[in-house]
């Protein structure tokens, strides 16, 4: 079985991407990610992409097109990473989230991410992703 990744690209009114801040535990902690998660057995993307939001976040969101993919290794195991475009559900940007994996989120312009201390699987996934928001414009 392959394993397989989400990366969920959340875009506000100002055309800013939502990125999370992860906690300081485990081999990519304290670093900044797009949010998402693992895709469990016999789970599409979209239902991962929807359950991880809800757990990560405790916000409902609609997922939409796929931007990129990328292959990364994870403890000597190939992973298929694919971004999402995707859509919070109308009133959630308002809500309290509830950060359960992370310290912090923050909306920044995409030029921004590569300055960051960004997970190295993310950063596969982000001159794609620059691509298709420059093209979106």
């Amino acid at each position: 079985m392959k394993k397989e990744s989400v990366a969920c690209i959340i875009l506000d009114e100002s055309g800013r991407i939502l990125i999370a801040h992860r906690k300081r535990i485990g081999q990519m902690g304290g670093r900044w990610e797009f949010p998402g998660g693992k895709v469990e057995e016999n789970e599409s993307a979209e239902s991962a992409i929807k359950r991880e939001m809800q757990e990560e976040f405790g916000i409902a969101v609609l997922p939409g097109k796929k931007i990129a993919e990328t292959v990364f290794v994870h403890n000597n195991e190939n992973v298929l990473l694919t971004a999402y475009e995707v859509s919070l559900l109308p009133g959630e940007k308002e809500k309290n989230w509830v950060l359960t994996e992370h310290t912090e989120i923050n909306w920044v312009a995409c030029d921004v991410i590569p300055l960051m201390h960004f997970v190295d699987s993310d950063m596969l996934l982000y001159p794609a992703v620059k691509e298709y928001l420059t093209n979106k414009k």
